[in-house]
């Protein structure tokens, strides 16, 4: 079998994507267990209303699902125990009986800031070891790598 020949910079932008990967994986499972500690929560439900908190209006189960990138029947989970905890509430569409639109409600919206407010704490001492000008810099190289990552992806 002839495999193609190896670009230059591949082997150093696959230890680039594998430090990426382990450093997000090292965040992300300290961030679910101080969900979980901190205010008996998990990853997806802080998602679910953290959305929901950027549309003040409320979104349809469909579109709230679009974005997360997960489907339908995680989303209507997350929101039927967010329901019944008082922090979600669902009411139709005026001009969709089939649709459901699903918004914070007041103690949704309290909840989620003290919530949020603990998250950005955590990632920030996450991540406090890179001084804010190179935090800023990285931040720049991978939202131009997303940009061109979704360019390609366009039809």
């Amino acid at each position: 079998m002839n495999l193609p020949p190896v670009a230059p910079g591949s082997k150093t932008r696959l230890k680039l994507w594998l430090r990426l990967l382990k450093a997000t994986q090292l965040i992300e499972n300290d961030l679910r267990e101080n969900l979980r500690v901190e205010y008996g929560t998990t990853l997806p439900r802080f998602d679910v209303m953290a959305a929901l908190y950027r549309h003040p209006d409320g979104l349809r189960m469909s579109a709230l699902s679009a974005a997360l990138r997960v489907s339908n029947g995680n989303v209507t989970g997350i929101v039927d125990r967010l329901e019944s905890e008082g922090l979600v509430q669902r009411q139709p569409v005026k001009d969709d009986r089939r649709a459901m639109l699903a918004c914070l409600t007041d103690d949704g919206r309290t909840r989620f800031e003290e919530i949020a407010h603990a998250h950005e704490g955590w990632v920030n001492a996450f991540l406090s070891s890179l001084p804010e000008d190179e935090a800023a810099r990285v931040n720049d190289d991978l939202s131009a790598i997303t940009a061109h990552l979704e360019k390609e992806r366009r039809p």
